[in-house]
């Protein structure tokens, strides 16, 4: 039986939230209002705890900035968001989890609910190569245009994204020994899904949840 190594991405491999850090990154570098972006900010990243996130409207929020200024500048401010954000939150931990299924023979798969113009150079950084995220659309112009490509990768859409990936694969999931780690219950459907879930870093709920159900619970930045 092949095996699978799924991770969630932030709070489980990152020690932070990768998307609400690029907004605030965004409103450092003064493309946007300090006041106005902040407040929605931090509702939508409240939204997304309670688990009531519109993933839809987030997005289009979340990718203004980088529409207004187009691809080379996008592209230039998150290397440098890289570089003073996202480095120095790569923990030798999560380096070293994510190294010991690689080891093992496991094919390794970031699975998250962030879009892809912030997560995939984040995901390349930390060795991984295969990636589900949230898909953006495209404009006529060739950039994004504030939509999302499909079915978002978030709480069911998760389960829904995998079974494409396997479906493209011209493989099954049950032909598949399935491990996922991920610290939050909006992660449960995906969770509930597979053969080894893994609590890590769990929010309050999740802990919970995970101490009832007799799932591993792993707090892998329990020294930060």
């Amino acid at each position: 039986m092949n095996r699978l190594t799924l991770f969630d991405l932030d709070h489980t491999l990152l020690p932070i939230d990768s998307d609400y850090s690029w907004g605030e990154f965004t409103l450092r570098l003064g493309w946007v209002d300090p006041l106005e972006f902040k407040k929605k900010n931090d509702r939508f990243y409240a939204d997304y705890q309670k688990g009531t996130l519109d993933i839809h409207e987030y997005v289009e929020f979340a990718t203004e900035a980088i529409r207004l200024k187009g691809s080379d500048e996008a592209q230039k401010a998150h290397a440098q968001f890289m570089k003073e954000v996202i480095e120095p939150a790569i923990k030798t931990e999560a380096r070293e989890l994510i190294q010991s299924h690689v080891q093992r023979g496991d094919h390794v798969m970031i699975v998250t609910a962030t879009n892809e113009f912030v997560t995939r150079p984040i995901a390349k950084a930390l060795g991984v190569e295969d990636l589900i995220a949230v898909e953006l659309e495209h404009n006529s112009a060739g950039w994004i245009n504030g939509k999302i490509k499909g079915v978002p990768s978030m709480r069911e859409g998760k389960v829904t994204r995998l079974r494409q990936w396997f479906a493209q694969r011209g493989d099954k999931w049950e032909n598949t020994d399935i491990t996922f780690y991920s610290d939050s219950t909006n992660d449960l459907p995906l969770l509930s899904a597979v053969n080894h879930p893994i609590a890590t870093n769990p929010d309050e709920k999740l802990r919970a949840w995970a101490l009832e159900k007799g799932w591993p619970i792993l707090d892998l930045f329990a020294s930060l």
